[in-house]
């Protein structure tokens, strides 16, 4: 087995610029596009090989035929032939929708699928931009709905501005907005469940407006407040910084500047790298090896039991695996 590397599913949605292209330096064939598809499970948009002797081959393939080899026996046992996680770039030309995700337990209620908890790396933002995440003052439900209503939601979430390498942890449940001028990638559970809850009255391309699911979000709000939402974390050089854990996935941050090994047989799963800056030469204990560029993404097969990253000069990486 080797490392993997995926063709990009591009979207298209109405908040989508043009920092993606630009980021991975590549032409493409889009005027706009708001997310980059990194690695992907979901019905519809599974993501394709695009190197070595799978080429050409569906990561649903892949998993079907390789199993534990390829995701690590306990990911195999919890996940079976579902790829557990859905690897993201987002570039948000325009504010997002003020939005939320179900719990696994609401989620396989109403829609037979996975919830949704995600982390946020910002890349880039512009001036001023900044994020939505969680209530700034204490709500009830039917106040949520009448807010909904009179378009006054927004008065009552915290705002947070936005910088170059702030993370943000999201569990399923907290109402969050990633607002206009920022690009970040985004790990997430494989779930494409959202429910939208204000859209700044906006219209879609066929002049209506976008559907809003308000009582569905109800029951899916968490509505405790919280404080110091955004990850705190001291970086540091050629070892590894945890920006979050969970049972869905454990990421952190790797800024190198020298060779880095990292050994993987003790994790009983997959390891995904995310180039943020710079480039690696990703070589496993096979032999087998890729470049990983700014804004690329790869996939290490849990039965490669260790790899050596060789990066350029202030190269990072965000390392995601499942505990």
């Amino acid at each position: 087995m080797y490392i993997l590397k995926f063709h990009e599913i591009y979207k298209r949605p109405i908040w989508g610029g043009k920092k993606i292209g630009t980021y991975k330096g590549k032409s493409l064939d889009y005027e706009t596009v708001g997310e980059s598809w990194e690695i992907s499970a979901v019905e519809g948009d599974v993501s394709v090989v695009a190197n070595g002797k799978d080429a050409g081959k569906s990561l649903s393939e892949i998993l079907a035929r390789d199993g534990a080899r390829l995701v690590g026996q306990h990911v195999w046992d919890n996940f079976g032939t579902t790829f557990p996680l859905l690897i993201k770039f987002i570039d948000a030309c325009d504010n997002l929708s003020i939005q939320v995700h179900p719990n696994d337990t609401l989620a396989r209620q109403r829609h037979n699928t996975f919830g949704k908890t995600e982390l946020w790396y910002i890349i880039d933002a512009e001036e001023n931009a900044g994020l939505y995440s969680g209530f700034a003052q204490a709500i009830t439900p039917d106040e949520y709905v009448e807010r909904v209503a009179n378009n006054t939601i927004i008065d009552v979430l915290q705002f947070h501005h936005a910088y170059p390498g702030d993370v943000y942890f999201l569990p399923s449940g907290r109402i969050h907005a990633i607002g206009k001028g920022i690009l970040l990638a985004e790990i997430q559970q494989t779930s494409n469940i959202t429910y939208r809850i204000y859209d700044y009255n906006r219209i879609d391309k066929d002049g209506n407006p976008r559907e809003l699911h308000t009582h569905m979000a109800q029951d899916a709000i968490d509505y405790k407040l919280y404080d110091n939402l955004k990850t705190v974390y001291k970086p540091c050089y050629n070892q590894p910084v945890m920006l979050a854990e969970c049972p869905y996935f454990t990421t952190n941050l790797l800024h190198i500047n020298s060779e880095c090994k990292r050994k993987m047989t003790y994790l009983d799963s997959f390891v995904i790298y995310m180039c943020m800056r710079g480039s690696a030469t990703i070589t496993a204990c096979n032999n087998t090896c890729v470049e990983l560029k700014q804004g690329e993404t790869c996939l290490v097969p849990a039965t490669i039991s260790d790899v050596s990253l060789l990066p350029t000069p202030d190269c990072e990486l965000l390392e995601c695996y499942i505990k």
